[in-house]
């Protein structure tokens, strides 16, 4: 999924290219994590009682003496709301199925953005509530349960999801190892040395009718003008769906 140095000799996709995730501190509501091979639903709570649902894939099989990858999935606007389901509709069960059949085990975390939200930042330093509860999960919650490889963790987002995935890893660089934006747009002024030292795989479609195929370009071109490693997969046709050839082939 995500192209990074750290997994040189692994080639068969971009799970093999992704290095590290993350989420940062709350409290977990009181549940069961749930049954291994499956997505659970959860919900983490904030000290201030703000409640984020999630859906978590655990790895298959779990081997309790191991280190294990985290992907952290970010969705797009269409998937708002609270039910806790439908963001595994949009790339969640194609990222696990890819993962399974290329022999990666990890951690997936899909969090779910309220209806009225965003995963995008826009104060320079600060995200939005939303993604700082998802980042604060990974990071530092997941890790009190599970034995999650820290360098391993990778953020991939999805049309809106992508957008605030592009903001976070510029505004706050190094949080996640890798990144993987899919069918979003950025904001290349916002491109920093700093943000650059940590590798990109985007995937876009050459006739996407929401976000311009020219939004992915201009990022990839900014990336690589600050020395840093972006790799670029366009598809042809496909519209605003690059998601789907993005998580199953790639």
């Amino acid at each position: 999924m995500l192209l990074s140095a750290h997994l040189a000799g692994c080639c068969r996709g971009w799970l093999q290219l992704l290095p590290a995730l993350l989420v940062s501190l709350f409290l977990l509501v009181p549940g069961e994590w749930g049954i291994c091979g499956a997505f659970e639903p959860h919900v983490y709570q904030s000290t201030n009682g703000v409640r984020l649902p999630y859906q978590l894939h655990i790895p298959e099989p779990l081997d309790s003496s191991k280190q294990y990858p985290c992907i952290l999935f970010l969705h797009g606007a269409i998937a708002r709301g609270d039910d806790n389901r439908e963001p595994l509709n949009w790339g969640p069960l194609l990222i696990r199925s890819n993962s399974l059949k290329v022999g990666l085990p990890c951690f997936i975390v899909a969090p779910q953005c309220p209806k009225t939200g965003s995963w995008m930042t826009p104060i320079a330093g600060k995200g939005t509530e939303p993604i700082q509860l998802a980042v604060s999960l990974v990071k530092n919650e997941l890790p009190k349960a599970f034995k999650v490889d820290l360098s391993k963790c990778y953020i991939t987002g999805v049309s809106m999801g992508g957008i605030g995935l592009w903001d976070f890893i510029c505004e706050q660089p190094g949080v996640f190892a890798a990144a993987v934006p899919v069918c979003s747009a950025g904001s290349p002024n916002k491109v920093t040395a700093a943000a650059a030292k940590y590798p990109v795989w985007v995937f876009h479609s050459d006739d996407d009718h929401l976000i311009p195929v020219q939004s992915a370009r201009s990022m990839v071109q900014a990336w690589k003008g600050k020395g840093g490693e972006a790799r670029y997969t366009e598809y042809k046709g496909v519209r605003h769906s690059s998601w789907k050839p993005a998580y199953a082939e790639a």
